[in-house]
């Protein structure tokens, strides 16, 4: 296995609930292993973030700036050869270390484990959160203002795959049906088993692909065993499917 970077992303910009900035810095604290290389962290100051439900682009500015920069870390490690793990932090932050990654492999696949699709754009944003508009940002569908620091190479709509989705607004729901993004849901899980959905998953994310990065939620496990998270979704995985 290649060296580890760990990469801290304490951002709690995208969502508006406080909190998540938090848990990179409490999940790596003492951690050892030979394979990891470095621990670093990118941090933004969360304080006084905005919450007015009326500005569908709130913290947008501060949130850029930040992932521009986790985005340059991330593109440092994999030029490195080394391995990054990312950990957050709000989703938002995945819009930089997906495309970082995509920089370098010029043709991945993207499996997205998720309680929500993270497929809204500025114009279908219930609550103008970034945190709802990762997914749609790395796969070109809403691109204008969230990704001006990548190029223009994009994951395919036919190699994105979310898996465990259950909380889906309803516009949303129509953009990933637009864009013909695949959806295995929590339902799907329960009936045909955790190794057959990621075994279809991992399948469509690397047909004709180089491979593929995974983005994991951690709102995809039930709340009642995960509790701290910052938008829990009812029914949803175990830790055996977890």
């Amino acid at each position: 296995m290649r060296n580890i970077d760990i990469i801290n992303a304490c951002t709690d910009l995208g969502v508006a609930v406080n909190g998540a900035s938090l848990g990179p810095d409490e999940l790596t604290q003492g951690l050892k292993n030979d394979n990891i290389n470095n621990v670093y962290k990118i941090y933004t100051d969360c304080s006084n973030k905005e919450k007015d439900k009326d500005n569908k682009k709130k913290n947008l500015k501060r949130l850029n700036e930040f992932n521009e920069r986790l985005y340059e870390a991330v593109l440092k490690s994999i030029t490195d050869g080394n391995f990054p793990l990312t950990i957050g932090g709000d989703h938002s932050l995945a819009i930089s270390s997906a495309l970082a990654s995509i920089n370098k492999n010029k043709s991945l696949g993207i499996i997205w484990v998720d309680a929500h699709g993270d497929f809204n754009t500025f114009d279908t944003t219930i609550t103008g959160n970034i945190h709802g508009l990762p997914l749609a940002a790395i796969t070109g569908y809403e691109k204008k203002e969230l990704v001006y620091f990548h190029n223009d190479n994009h994951y395919k709509y036919e190699n994105t795959v979310i898996v465990g989705g259950r909380d889906i607004d309803p516009l949303e729901k129509e953009n990933l049906e637009d864009a013909g993004v695949t959806v295995f849901t929590t339902d799907d899980i329960k009936e045909h088993g955790m190794t057959n959905i990621m075994e279809k998953a991992i399948k469509i994310a690397c047909n004709g692909t180089e491979g593929m990065h995974i983005s994991y939620d951690l709102d995809v496990i039930d709340p009642k065993i995960a509790p701290g998270v910052s938008v829990p979704a009812k029914d949803g995985i175990n830790l055996d499917e977890a």
